[in-house]
């Protein structure tokens, strides 16, 4: 059920304080709105409850607005305050947002003034609610199998990591490049028996031929020019833990026989040695290849891929989950701010649905690029999908079209508004014309969306069937 919005409003004259409240439900009547006659009063209540917004008088006796809004914010960081002060008490409440204070109006209240003032904040409020929001499920998953996503086969993806970590099985890990296949594996590895032992991962196709059965299995000194020492490999040095061979479709036949040969028998041979070894070691492949195709052109050992094949596990590409593109989204820009060493960013429903919209064919990884490129280029708090538009600059739109020739603010409106069409018409599909549904996926209020409908003309009914 959706947490009601509430607002706290402080003033020692009673009769203005419920004025005040009576105007703001005459606008908006599903707000929550208390009142408190004094700093003191309003401490207690904000100590028990949550609330959105705090509108606090800037003169009053005892505590003032202004050490009740410093105090206020310590309680609780994202609580949005406005100032309200008499006409001659501007210059204090310029000082309120130096240091924290979201606005301020003058009283006598102008119905308009408050309304607009009432709409940022509002704004604001939810804006940082949703980047709460989408951080604590980010926490979530990177508390567990750090894997992040809440879609369905992102779901199906987790209980399956969990299943297959429970036994010792070879597990072969299919999808496109950029999806995660990695992060998979290690999910896998710290969830299983052998998450105390190493977990070593190697690149097959990085490794030139002539090197990699060394790099695997190891070598005796001399075996070849340049081995002036003995090296044990990678399988020996998991030894009871695991290893992953990352884009295992590259690896060429010769080496392809004897990692059978490993599979088969839990052995290995050095390159130059004549004696075997037991290991004791976990297998995970991982592959964006048809391993199926290149059996068929002969370039991959049939009896290999059986023996891989034991498990499978499928990660989906990003456009298979766009719902998950805002949790990506947020939790790649807070890694990029943690790089550079910077506070962390908000984004805007905007700026989210932007990046849910657009087309990501190199996946996660793609994603996370775009993220480190929109944290350098974008200098403010706040990024919305202007900022990304800009980043975006010199990439095709999200329908794949060209860019239009004219004036910067023409096409930077042309590319928003088919944007936002292109992401409306997707996302009613997704939810069937729901517009409840509708709103939770995409992130935008009810209302919002509403407006956004009426705007292109778009009719929910039209997407029922």
């Amino acid at each position: 059920m959706k947490r009601l919005e509430s607002i706290l409003v402080v003033d020692d004259q009673p009769d203005f304080a419920k004025g005040l409240a009576r105007l703001i439900n005459s606008r908006h009547d599903d707000l929550e709105v208390l009142l408190a006659q004094d700093g003191t009063q309003a401490l207690r209540l904000l100590e028990e409850q949550r609330f959105d917004i705090l509108f606090t008088d800037l003169r009053m006796p005892g505590m003032d607005g202004q050490e009740l809004l410093e105090r206020a914010v310590r309680l609780d960081p994202s609580l949005t305050v406005v100032m309200l002060t008499a006409h001659g008490d501007v210059e204090s409440a310029v000082a309120a947002i130096k240091t924290g204070a979201y606005d301020f109006l003058s009283k006598p209240l102008e119905p308009d003034s408050l309304f607009m003032a009432l709409e940022k904040a509002l704004e604001r409020s939810r804006l940082l609610r949703e980047n709460r929001r989408l951080r604590g499920s980010v926490a979530a998953s990177e508390a567990g199998l750090e894997i992040i996503g809440e879609s369905p086969c992102m779901l199906r993806l987790k209980k399956t990591i969990a299943a297959v970590a429970g036994s010792d099985y070879t597990v072969l890990i299919q999808g496109e490049s950029g999806t995660g296949k990695e992060a998979v594996a290690r999910a896998i590895h710290r969830l299983s028996g052998r998450s105390q032992g190493a977990m070593l991962s190697v690149n097959c196709p990085a490794i030139p031929d002539q090197l990699l059965e060394s790099e695997l299995f190891g070598h005796v000194k001399g075996a070849f020019t340049g081995a002036d020492r003995a090296s044990k490999g990678l399988f020996l040095a998991a030894e009871g833990g695991t290893i992953l061979l990352d884009e295992i479709g590259d690896i060429p036949m010769n080496i392809q026989t004897k990692l059978l040969r490993v599979l088969q028998e839990r052995e290995v041979r050095a390159v130059g040695g004549s004696e075997t070894v037991k290991v004791d070691v976990r297998i995970l492949a991982s592959t964006n290849q048809h391993l199926a195709e290149k059996i068929k052109d002969k370039s991959f050992r049939e009896d290999l891929f059986y023996r891989l094949n034991v498990l499978t596990i499928q990660t989906p590409a990003l456009r298979e989950r766009r719902e998950d593109i805002p949790l990506l989204a947020v939790h790649f820009m807070q890694r990029s701010c943690e790089e550079m060493h910077l506070p962390v960013k908000e984004l805007t429903p905007d700026a989210l649905g932007y990046l849910a919209g657009r087309e990501w064919p190199g996946n996660v990884r793609q994603l996370l690029n775009f993220m480190r490129r929109l944290v350098v280029f974008s200098p403010g708090d706040v990024i919305d999908a202007e900022a990304a538009l800009l980043v975006d600059g010199g990439e095709t739109s999200p329908q794949g079209a060209s860019a239009p020739l004219g004036s910067y603010q023409d096409a930077k409106n042309t590319a928003l508004d088919a944007f936002t069409r292109t992401y409306v018409d997707q996302l009613l599909t997704r939810t069937k014309g729901n517009i409840s549904e509708a709103a939770r996926v995409s992130g935008l209020e009810r209302a919002s969306l509403q407006k956004i409908l009426k705007r292109l003309g778009i009719e929910a009914q039209d997407f029922k069937a």
